[in-house]
């Protein structure tokens, strides 16, 4: 279903939901011509994504020599922190499958969290070739994000300053949360072809359906990329009940 929110596709559970965008995913970069970049998000949902493209099922078909990947946010923790985002990636996907060690572009988390970001930009703009995005030639292929109880996206954090930023590229997010973070921002965000939010859970479902009947103002609301926007939500983020003998998925 499409509408206000993106076009949405309903599953049965967050293994579904997992298993679905593994082989959405695997079927976009196999049918893109050159290099492919990916943004990454952290959290539950997404870490069973990733253990599935690493797995057996996934890992053969999946041309990862020709894919590149970001991190749409992070803690200013170290890298093998319990809390990195980072580490969670390596630890699910990265370190068990044939990633070119070139091809992996985390967010610092050494130095200061300004100078941190500031390189992270400067990342994303040597990768883009410009420091200005054009709408015609998005950033990304595939961005990953996932949906707070609170509506946030990202670090995109609700009253943050971070929400308004439409000239740097990347920006530290010192409150809202215990720990400082690193996001991009909109602009980055929303360059992309697609931008997925893989939603999974109840205690998802009061904002994911505020945010689908329109009209909602939190962050992961105001997510306006410049190619597709996809939800992919399971049965209880969706707030239906479970139904026996039904599909594992299916496009409401």
């Amino acid at each position: 279903m499409s509408g206000a929110a993106g076009r949405i596709e309903v599953l049965s559970d967050p293994l579904a939901l997992a298993h679905r965008v593994a082989e959405w995913m695997t079927q976009a970069s196999l049918a893109a011509q050159g290099s492919f970049r990916v943004s990454l998000s952290g959290g539950s949902t997404p870490k069973a994504l990733y253990g599935l493209l690493a797995s057996d099922e996934f890992r053969d078909r999946f041309p990862w020599q020709r894919v590149s990947w970001y991190w749409g946010d992070e803690r200013f923790v170290p890298y093998d922190h319990p809390e990195s985002n980072f580490r969670m990636t390596r630890e699910a996907m990265l370190g068990k499958a044939p990633v070119p060690p070139e091809n992996i572009h985390p967010i610092p988390t050494d130095g200061t969290p300004e100078d941190a970001a500031r390189r992270y930009e400067l990342t994303l703009q040597q990768a883009y070739g410009a420091a200005k995005l054009d709408p015609h030639r998005p950033l990304f292929d595939v961005t990953l994000l996932g949906l707070g109880g609170d509506g946030h996206t990202a670090s995109l954090l609700p009253g943050e300053p971070a929400l308004s930023e439409r000239k740097h590229w990347v920006a530290v997010v010192s409150h809202g949360r215990p720990e400082v973070r690193i996001t991009m921002t909109y602009p980055v965000l929303e360059s992309s072809r697609r931008v997925a939010f893989l939603v999974a859970g109840k205690e998802k479902a009061t904002i994911f359906n505020t945010i689908r009947k329109g009209g909602s103002r939190v962050p992961a609301a105001q997510v306006r990329p410049v190619g597709e926007l996809l939800w992919f939500v399971d049965r209880a983020a969706a707030g239906e009940e479970p139904v026996v003998g039904q599909p594992s998925a299916r496009s409401p």
